[in-house]
Order: C-alpha cells, then sequence, then structure tokens
C-alpha cells in the first residue's frame, strides 16, 4: 500500500484518527484485540452489528467461569449477587446517556426491536391519540404504527430539513428547520365523530439520532421543541395541543454519540448492546422517564413482575417498580453481567474519541468517492445524505451509502457489488436496511414505483436491484471504533479496480461485451460437416448437488436432457431443498446409475454401507407429494425410511430423499416469464436450476487457469496458484477443441442426429470456490474472483459455460445418445 496516500490521510485526519491520546493507538488494538482479522478479511457492516474485542471476550469468560451467578428472583447468596451485578449495568446504562436515576429508569430487554414493542403495546392510546415519526424510521418504529391505527388513532409521517446559512451581519451561522407533513392514516374513520383531540390527549412523537440508511443525524432538539413548543413542527394542526411524549431509537446513533438526557429529556430511549460493542446479542434496554412509565398501561404479567395473584380467580397485584413490572420472567442476567467488560472498552477509549476516529474514515471514503470519475469524465458515485454545506444534519455518523454508475448513466446493480466486494474479502450490506422511508426518499422512489417493484416480484433481500432503470436499494459501507485506515483504503482501490472505467479497460468498468467475445470461426455459413469440436466428457448428476459419475456413453430424455440427470433430491424437515450452498457436505456423496440392473448405487465416507435404489417405478415405498422449486411445480415420490437415515447420516442432519415423478407433472408457474430462477421455460425439467445441459469448453478452462497462474505471479491473488479441472464447475458436457470462449458465440449445436439450443451464459457463484481436501470443504475465493475480472457482464454475472435446450426433432429412439469423442457442430449465425 502506498505509504504516501496514508501520509496524505494523516495530515488531514491525523489528530483524529487511531486515538493519538488513547490508552492503545488503532494499531495496538488492532493486533492485541483483533487477530481474527489478520486473515485479510475487511469488515464494514458495524451499523449491522459491530465486532467484539477479543479481550473484551476473556474477560467475560473469566467472570463467568469464576464467579456463580444465580437467578435473581432466588433469595440464595448467588441470587443476591446477580441482583448488584443487574442494579451495577442498569446504572451503567443510565451513565452512558447521562441520564439521572431520579429521572430515569433502565429496562432490560432482548433488543431495541423489543423496547419498541413495549412502548406501542403499553402506550396509553386514544381515538384522539397521534403517533408521528419521521421517514427516516427504521421498520421496527414504523411497527408502532400497528397498535396507534388499531386503537382508531392517527398516524403521520413528516420529513425535517435542517439548513445553516451564515449571516453576514453577525457571522455566526443560523440554523432553520423544514418540516413537511406526510398525509394523515387513520382507520374505520366513520367510527370517529370528534377528529379535533382535546388537550389530554397523549400523543407520541419518534425519531432516530442517527439514519441507518444514510448515517445523517438529527438535532436532539426536537425533543425539547415536542415537549416546550410543538406549534413549530406541527403548526395549526389540531394535534398540537396534545400532550406530547418523545421516543429517541438510538440504536445507531448511541454508538458514537448517545443522547445526553440531562439536556434532551426524551421519554423513551431505546438501543441494543452489539450494535456498541458486539456482545452480547439479543439484549438492549429502554430508558424510560419515570413520569412515563406511569403512563404505560402493561396488560400482560408473568413471573417476576407481579408480587402476588390467585390461579382460580381474576386477582393479581403487580409490583411497583418499574424495572420489575416491565421486565417479563427472568431477565437475560448472564448477557447483563457481560455488558459491563463492554462499557468498560469503550469508555476506556470514550466515546468522543470514538466517534473522532470513526467520522475521519467516514469522511475520507466520502470525499474519495466524489472524486472517482469515469474515463469520460462522467461521475461514478452517487452518495446518500446531509452533504450540501447548506443542510446541516449535525454531521453524520460513519456510514457511507451509495451507489454507482457506468459511464452511459446506468446504475450498477448494489448485489453485483456486494457479490464482488464478498469476492475481494470485504463485508458490507446492500438493500433498504429496513429502512424503508429513508430509502424511497434517497432514491426518489414514489408510491407508484414502490407498488410496481412489488408487483415486479420485489421483496426485500432478493436480487432485484434494479427494476425499469431504477435501483430499489443502495450499498452501505460503516465503521467501528475498530476500523482502520488500511480497511478504508482497500474499499475504495476495490471500486476502482472494479466499477471504474479507464482507457485500458472496458467502457463498462471490467465489464465482458460483445466485443469481448471470441467468436467460432466454425457455422458462420451454417453449420459444418467438418468440425474441431469433440465431446470430450459426459457427467451425469442423479441427486441434485451430490457428485456425479462419468460415462462413455449415454441416453438422452425430454425431461433431463441427460437420462435421470438431477432426476433426485434431498429435502430438510422443514421442506427445504438442500444444496451445497448451505450443505457443502454433499460433495461427498457419489452416486452410480447401472442401466442394464436399473440401480442407482450411492456412497458416503460417513457410512459404511453401500445404498442401492431401485429404479423401477414400482419399487417405491414413499408417498407422493407436490413440491415448489425455482418457479416450477413437481409431483414427486419419497422413500423408504432406511433410505431417508442413511442419507440423514450422510449429510449430518435430517432430511428425505424424493425423485420427481414424471416430466408430465412438471409446470411452469411462471407464465410472464420475468420472475424466476429457469432460465429454460419451454421445456419440462428435472430438478435442474435453469436448463437441461451444462457445457463448458477445456479451451476454456485451459485460459482459465492460465489467469489463475498470472494473478499469483503479478501479485494480484496471495498464496500458491489454484489450478481447476472441470469437475469445480459440474457441468454435463466437456468439449475439447476449438478457442477459449468460442461457445460464448453459438446459438445451437448438432451432436450426431440431435441438436440442441444455446439459452446463454452460466451465471457463476460461490459454490465454485468450494474445494474438498483431507476430507474437509474448504472455501477460497477462486476461482471466482479471477473470473470476476474479466467474464462479469453488464447485469453483474459472471459467465463461464453455457446452457442448452435438448431439441426434439424426431420421438426418440435407441439412437438418441451422446457418446465421449462424437463431433459437435456448432452455428453461430
Amino acid at each position: 500500500m502506498d505509504s504516501g496516500d496514508k501520509e496524505e490521510f494523516l495530515m488531514e485526519f491525523g489528530a483524529d484518527y487511531g486515538y493519538p491520546n488513547g490508552p492503545k493507538s488503532i494499531d495496538e488494538i488492532r493486533a492485541t484485540e483483533f487477530k481474527r482479522l489478520e486473515n485479510g478479511s475487511i469488515y464494514l457492516d458495524h451499523a449491522g452489528a459491530t465486532l467484539y474485542s477479543e479481550l473484551q471476550m476473556e474477560a467475560i469468560f473469566k467472570d463467568l467461569s469464576t464467579n456463580v451467578y444465580g437467578n435473581p428472583h432466588s433469595q440464595s447468596e448467588f441470587s443476591t449477587k446477580t441482583c448488584d451485578i443487574v442494579r451495577e449495568a442498569r446504572q451503567q446504562v443510565l451513565d452512558y446517556c447521562n441520564a439521572s436515576p431520579k429521572d430515569y429508569k433502565c429496562i432490560f430487554t432482548s433488543g431495541a426491536t423489543a423496547a419498541l414493542k413495549l412502548i406501542g403495546e403499553a402506550f396509553p392510546w386514544s381515538q384522539n391519540s397521534c403517533f408521528m415519526y419521521t421517514m427516516a424510521n427504521h421498520n421496527s418504529v414504523l411497527g408502532i404504527r400497528e397498535y396507534t391505527l388499531s386503537h382508531g388513532a392517527a398516524a403521520f409521517a413528516i420529513d425535517i430539513e435542517e439548513t445553516v446559512d451564515h449571516d453576514r451581519l453577525s457571522g455566526r451561522l443560523e440554523t432553520s428547520m423544514n418540516v413537511s407533513l406526510h398525509p394523515m392514516q387513520r382507520r374505520n374513520k366513520a367510527e370517529f365523530v370528534k377528529i379535533e383531540p382535546p388537550g389530554n390527549a397523549h400523543n407520541l412523537f419518534a425519531f432516530p439520532s442517527e439514519c441507518n440508511f444514510s448515517g445523517s443525524r438529527f438535532t436532539l432538539d426536537l425533543v425539547n421543541v415536542m415537549k416546550k413548543n410543538p406549534t413549530k413542527i406541527l403548526g395549526n394542526s389540531p394535534f398540537s395541543q396534545g400532550h406530547w411524549m418523545v421516543l429517541i431509537d438510538a440504536a445507531k446513533g448511541c454508538v458514537t454519540q448517545p443522547p445526553d438526557l440531562s439536556k434532551f429529556p426524551a421519554d423513551f430511549v431505546v438501543m441494543s448492546f452489539y450494535k456498541i460493542f458486539g456482545y452480547p446479542t439479543g439484549l438492549g434496554a429502554l430508558i424510560i422517564r419515570n413520569g412515563a412509565a406511569k403512563l404505560l398501561k402493561k396488560t400482560y404479567f408473568s413471573g417476576g413482575t407481579v408480587a402476588t395473584s390467585i390461579a382460580d380467580i381474576d386477582f393479581v397485584k403487580r409490583r411497583q417498580g418499574v424495572e420489575e413490572l416491565f421486565e417479563d420472567g427472568t431477565t437475560s442476567f448472564l448477557s447483563i453481567a457481560s455488558i459491563r467488560h463492554g462499557f468498560n472498552l469503550i469508555n476506556s477509549l470514550t466515546v468522543s474519541a470514538i466517534c473522532r476516529h470513526t467520522r475521519s474514515l467516514a469522511m475520507y471514503v466520502r470525499k474519495t468517492l466524489l472524486h472517482l470519475r469515469h474515463d469520460n469524465g462522467a461521475s461514478i458515485c452517487i452518495i446518500y445524505g446531509s452533504l450540501s454545506s447548506k443542510v446541516c444534519s449535525y454531521e453524520s455518523g460513519p456510514i457511507v451509502t451509495f451507489n454507482l454508475k457506468r459511464p452511459d448513466g446506468s446504475w450498477f446493480g448494489y448485489r453485483e457489488v456486494e457479490k464482488l466486494a464478498s469476492l475481494s474479502g470485504i463485508q458490507l450490506r446492500t438493500g433498504c436496511f429496513c429502512n424503508p422511508g429513508a430509502c424511497a426518499k434517497y432514491l426518489g422512489l414514489s408510491h407508484l414505483d414502490l407498488l410496481s417493484n412489488i408487483e415486479a416480484g420485489h421483496v426485500c433481500w432478493d436480487d432485484n436491484d434494479i427494476i425499469h432503470g431504477k435501483p430499489t436499494g443502495a450499498v452501505r459501507i460503516s465503521f467501528g471504533y475498530m476500523s482502520t485506515y488500511e480497511e478504508a483504503k482497500k474499499f475504495i482501490d476495490f471500486i476502482k479496480i472494479s466499477f471504474v472505467s479507464s482507457p485500458n479497460k472496458s467502457s463498462n468498468g471490467n465489464l465482458l461485451t460483445a466485443s469481448c467475445i471470441l467468436p467460432s470461426t466454425e457455422g458462420t455459413d451454417g453449420i459444418h460437416s467438418v468440425s474441431n469440436y469433440f465431446i470430450k466428457s459426459i457427467t451425469v448428476y442423479p441427486i441434485k448437488s451430490c457428485a456425479g459419475f462419468s460415462a462413455q456413453c449415454w441416453p438422452l430424455c425430454s425431461t433431463a436432457g441427460l437420462l435421470h440427470d438431477r432426476e433426485w433430491l434431498l429435502q430438510s424437515q422443514t421442506g427445504e431443498i438442500l444444496t451445497q450452498k448451505k450443505v457443502p457436505e454433499m460433495c461427498f456423496i457419489t452416486t452410480f446409475i447401472d442401466l442394464n440392473q436399473e440401480i442407482m448405487f450411492v456412497e458416503s465416507p460417513h457410512c459404511r454401507d453401500k445404498l442401492s435404489i431401485n429404479l423401477k417405478p414400482d419399487s417405491n415405498h414413499g408417498g407422493r407429494e407436490e413440491i415448489n422449486m425455482h418457479a416450477q411445480r413437481y409431483e414427486v415420490h419419497g422413500y423408504a425410511n432406511e433410505v431417508n437415515i442413511w442419507f440423514s447420516k450422510a449429510i449430518g442432519r435430517h432430511c428425505i430423499l424424493l425423485r420427481c415423478s414424471g416430466s408430465e407433472s412438471c409446470e411452469c408457474l411462471n407464465q410472464s416469464k420475468s420472475v424466476g430462477g429457469c432460465r429454460d421455460l419451454e421445456s419440462r425439467l428435472n430438478f435442474s436450476n435453469e436448463a437441461q445441459f451444462l457445457l463448458l469448453s477445456e479451451a476454456s478452462i485451459s485460459d482459465l487457469n492460465s489467469r489463475l497462474r498470472s494473478r499469483v505471479d503479478t501479485g494480484k491473488s496471495n498464496g500458491m496458484p489454484v489450478q481447476v479441472d472441470y469437475t469445480r464447475f459440474r457441468p454435463n458436457l466437456v468439449l475439447s477443441g476449438g478457442e477459449p470462449y468460442a461457445e460464448d458465440g453459438w446459438r445451437n449445436l448438432k451432436i450426431g442426429n440431435n441438436h440442441f439450443t444455446s439459452l446463454g451464459g452460466c451465471n457463476r457463484c460461490q459454490m465454485i470456490n468450494f474445494v474438498r481436501e483431507d476430507g474437509q470443504v474448504k472455501r477460497s475465493n477462486e476461482p471466482l474472483a479471477t473470473l470476476a475480472s474479466y467474464r462479469r457482464v453488464k447485469q453483474g454475472k459472471i459467465l463461464f459455460g453455457i446452457f442448452l435446450r435438448y431439441d426434439i426433432v424426431n420421438e426418440l429412439d435407441s439412437s438418441s445418445y451422446l457418446e465421449v469423442g462424437q463431433e459437435v457442430h456448432p452455428n453461430s449465425e
């Protein structure tokens, strides 16, 4: 890494970066507390969950292994000790937000979301109440709206923009607040006659201290404004007359800037501890003002929340303490005992130093991304958030959210960015981050756009990143207290290498285009009678995602392409179709079919006996059912219990074996052909993902291996050269002869008397990076990383090999087979 770049960074940010006045420098922190990152992994999703320190975990383990903590609801000595630990932990949480125990209480929950749910359930809603929230709120806050509307109350969203202007006379900066109200939501309007609320109605305003989408921070002055002068926000709205309570969602913001409740006395603050110091997960807190606690109306009671109850009559007396009243059941006391070690770590560095450190990295990345240009001068990066000098968001958190553009102005999909980042060892987040309001606002998505995207099949966490030419989400990186300049620089370098076009690269930034494809010189005048291509190998994969077997000669059929290819699959107890992506051990299951005996033999190193499965239809002993997979419906039948026990032992989890009952039972569900994984919608398939055949050329594999060696020689890849054979890619057919990637240009081909149509390239995933070694399945970033450097197409797919459909010209007969050595006649017209 260029030392000059870091010197330039330190000249600008050295006063804030790396804890110059702290007990440890950032380099010492990484060397002693995050050794697990020395393998080159770059973690940039701290807004999702930050990383725990190894010294922090050592302290927790020592604590738990040398002390005995009992149930705090018991009266034993150990239980009393636990109560003391819990009490100290509550005080640490209050201290973190500068909240006096005279005014506030700390209620432990399973996380910020559970705290928000508690507020929604217990808030004193009435038909005259109102719930107001910002467009930048997380889904977990929006969920409170359901309680509001179910009580007949009103709800609406607002946009808040704070601008800062320079007063020329005084020389001071003047801030002003611009608020826009979205339409009011209310259910069962006809039931309510009186709309204008009386002054004693309780209303709730929720806002995030930091937007988890953009990193924009909201001024905490909103707390005092809503409590003292709500007309400043609501204007002449009748709801400005009610009694307003304020909720701060600090799940993200409290990591680097916890709210000071002595200055901004919000009624509710929610947080999750794994966001602050990584461990424990499943534990959060609700900091609640004492006056607000008295107004909440809790319905359910449980162990620990009641002073006494009578089982057979309607009698219960609840406890008076706020914490006891709202913490149902036994608290997670071992997790609570762990948070003091996290707070000790944070306090040793100080929150203000963490804020400055992470801010310096985020500012550096924002600044660098904004200056990137394609070779035609077009900007590559659009960053979302308050970046204008005239917009004040009280700085921004350590988040950078963006999308990337091609030189022609079209978008790179965020899933493409995520996929390539993963290959480079960079972990980041994509999508809308459970923040639909901020996502729609920054991406410019109207209600019509959002509904159209839903109709197109888009849901959270899917791969539909570009619809109708617009992004449906974004890319987000975020920094934690242990993040380094080197990680930020490697991320910037990744963006430059993978997406910025230059005179030496494709105009689409490392993309494979039509001009990059080496077309076949054969077949330009139709299918030639003489060919330079021959079948080198034939492989059949009877059980989906398990190992296949090679055949010298094999019959064709209308459904599988190759007879019995992917005719079986394994299904989990929950109905999930199992593949190597989730169960890599499936690669150790080997298969072989003897057509003369009509038996499939199956073996596994985890099973002593070889399994024999009769192929005759009347040999099945399981029931029939229907399953859906890849936009198709299949009728399948199962097997006897001993078969399922064998496969369960082979992969180390419960599963059952299913067989496709026949091609006539396979039915395409996706008639529009717009959504779904099946590429070949005209054929009836067995359990293949996209098509009947996958074809590779020996020349293409050889070229890939040359590139793999070259990447090591030029220092672009670490470690020993990786060499791959065709089995990594699970092809049905491997051809010899011709030039590398000539198959990209083929439209159809003929083998013997059999005709095939090309369905396009095969999009490769992480599965080709799995390698069997010493009886285990190990993962690397090759060969997919190398393929991504020269085989990426505009949609972000990484193509290697082509799919084929078997075209039945005449009725199948005994001559419909493929054989190693047969000539292949391609046609590129």
